[in-house]
This record gives C-alpha cells, sequence and structure tokens, in this order.
C-alpha cells in the first residue's frame, strides 16, 4: 500500500475545511473583547473540531469511525453557521466577511456530505 496516497495534506475535503478555519480565525479576531471568552472560544473550539475531526477519520481508516467523525465535523460547521447568525445579529465583525463565511459553511456542509455519501457506497463494496 502507497501510504503517500493517503497523506492528510493532499486530502480535498481536508484542505478547505483547513482554509475555512483560517477564514474563521480571522473573523474571530475582529470581535469585541468583551466576546473574549464567549463568543470567540466557542467558535474557536468548533473551528478547530472541523478539521481534528476530518482528520482523525481521515486518520482511522475504518468506515464506520470515519463517518462518524464526519458527522460530528458536519456538526460543528452548522455550530459555526449559528454562531455566524450571532455575529451578523449583533454587528460583530465585517459583516461581508460573515457573510462569506456562511456560504463557506453551507458549502463545506454540502463537501462533506458528498463524502459521507462515498463512505457509505464504499462501505458497502460498492467502491468506484
Amino acid at each position: 500500500m502507497d501510504e503517500t496516497r493517503f497523506k492528510l495534506d493532499d486530502f480535498e475535503l481536508y484542505q478547505v475545511a483547513r482554509e475555512f478555519r483560517k477564514r474563521v480565525y480571522r473573523l474571530i479576531r475582529q470581535l469585541p473583547s468583551e466576546e473574549k471568552y464567549a463568543l470567540a472560544c466557542q467558535m474557536r473550539r468548533a473551528a478547530v473540531s472541523v478539521t481534528n475531526n476530518i482528520a482523525e477519520g481521515h486518520g482511522r481508516w475504518h468506515y464506520q469511525e470515519n463517518i462518524q467523525l464526519c458527522r460530528v465535523s458536519r456538526g460543528s460547521t452548522d455550530e459555526l453557521i449559528d454562531d455566524f447568525n450571532v455575529c451578523f445579529d449583533e454587528g460583530y465583525g465585517d459583516q461581508a466577511l460573515v457573510s462569506e463565511l456562511k456560504a463557506e459553511a453551507y458549502s463545506l456542509i454540502r463537501r462533506i456530505n458528498g463524502y459521507l455519501a462515498y463512505l457509505r457506497k464504499a462501505k458497502q463494496g460498492d467502491e468506484p
């Protein structure tokens, strides 16, 4: 088995999630100081959870564990969408960035769902 084929840094879903996380951190740095230990902390944990769970699932090499960890990642992405709504509602950060991040989050969820469909099919032995 060629282990370089399974390198995390080459995994497209992980790359997309990593860029998303970087942009979320950009928004976090724009939050007011009173949110340092509340919303900012929550957003940071959720953003890291997205990439951490994709990475952990990628490393498990067991379909069901990978599927479960991708579900957690998808849930963390949904959690961030709610956090972006808080930013909209409270006028926190660059509103254009918040809007872009929300659109990126929905796109990331679609990618995660596509990967989940692939994993389910591969698990059944129908891998292309």
